[in-house]
């Protein structure tokens, strides 16, 4: 259970209207785990196009509040909150850039991953390198405890991650957060400025056992490309682990990409749009030989559940960890008359063989917790990999 400052809930989500993240929704059931959500599984278009689908309640009203005088936004909110879809949401023209952005990979923040302890501590886990938490000697295995006076103890990371980019105050690169720290018995405060950083989508490490493990941590433009690169540098013959826990998801295509560096072609999932029925296949010539293995947990939500449901379904993968989270529904974005964005649920994807993914989420082919990466390399060596 863990997470970055990269994802934080619009300030709107703390009032209880749309229930989406801005780089992807985090829901009140992803809260729970500890994991960070996303946009649904975004149909390819990055840019908000007109209203393509007649009659929606969510853009009628938007249109009647246009013709007497009233926000477009407030009244499709207001009809996003009627309709019961958790996973629908209205942005403001700024909110919507600031999602765009978190697409790039950007972020407002100090540069700290976290997650909650069993004892409901939160605990550092990465601090990234050049960021003003690192500039501050924050480092891994540290205890956070406070943020800007508030006890974090207890609280969802997801909570913890929007108090640390200052969502409630639409805190901007350069603002203040002062944070209360922990290590052994030493207790501090630190006050940082936030800044606008890049994040690393996908991270490459050797295993002590020699196989190759692939990160990604959610899937950001150019992430698929990142994937290609790292299986094809990845040593001949060798082991592949592909970590998709806490991965909330992201681009489509970047994760149909990622799935072409492991198939040869095929379909890789199907989807409807307004009833329409349509499919995603893998590009050719991707590596089908190496030994492989993917990671997920109750974190790893639609694009990447996507990715995990071709690669079991073709059989490709050995998928090890805990059950996912069951995001299986798309979302389209449509410009509103003063601006702002609606991303509106206009259909849901399966697997290859037809599995639904949405409410259900995907079943490992091997349960395994604490222990997860040790259960891969054993796999690894029964798929007939030798280190």
């Amino acid at each position: 259970m863990s997470g970055r400052d990269l994802f934080c809930q619009p300030r709107r989500v703390r009032h209880g209207a749309a229930l989406t993240l801005v780089f992807a929704s985090v829901l009140v059931a992803g809260a729970a785990t500890g994991s960070f959500g996303e946009t649904a599984a975004r149909t390819p278009s990055a840019e908000p196009a007109a209203p393509a689908w007649h009659g929606d309640a969510v853009t009628e009203a938007a249109a009647r509040a246009v013709a007497d005088g009233k926000s477009p936004m407030e009244a499709a909110q207001r009809a996003v909150s009627r309709s019961g879809d958790r996973w629908s949401a209205v942005y403001s023209q700024g909110e919507y850039q600031e999602f765009q952005e978190a697409l790039d990979g950007q972020y407002t923040g100090v540069g700290l991953s976290a997650r909650r302890e069993r004892d409901g501590r939160i605990e550092v886990t990465h601090v990234q390198p050049g960021s003003p938490a690192a500039v501050a000697g924050i480092r891994g295995g540290d205890r956070l405890r406070s943020v800007d006076g508030e006890d974090v103890d207890g609280r969802p990371v997801t909570e913890v991650v929007s108090l640390l980019r200052g969502d409630s105050d639409g805190a901007s690169a350069g603002t203040r957060v002062r944070l209360g720290l922990e290590r052994g018995t030493h207790t501090w405060s630190e006050v940082l400025r936030r800044a606008r950083l890049s994040t690393d989508s996908v991270t490459v490490h050797r295993l002590a056992g020699g196989a190759t493990l692939i990160k990604i941590a959610a899937f950001t433009k150019g992430s698929g490309d990142l994937v290609r690169n790292a299986v094809d540098r990845a040593p001949e013959g060798g082991g592949i682990v592909l970590d998709l826990r806490g991965n909330s998801g992201g681009l489509v295509t970047e994760a149909v990409t990622s799935a072409s560096a492991f198939l040869d072609g095929g379909l890789v999932a199907t989807y409807d749009v307004n009833g329409d029925q349509r499919a995603l296949h893998a590009d050719p010539d991707g590596d089908t030989t190496r030994p492989l293995v993917a990671l997920v947990d109750g974190g790893t939500m639609s694009a990447a559940e996507l990715l995990t449901g071709a690669l079991q379904d073709r059989g490709r993968a050995v998928v090890v960890g805990t059950r996912t989270f069951g995001k299986g529904s798309i979302q389209m974005p449509s410009r509103l008359p003063d601006g702002s964005v609606a991303e509106l649920t206009v259909g849901h994807y399966r697997t290859p063989s037809g599995h639904k993914v949405d409410g259900r989420g995907i079943t490992p082919d091997l349960e395994a917790g604490d222990e997860v990466l040790e259960r891969a390399e054993t796999v690894l060596s029964g798929l007939g990999y030798a280190p």
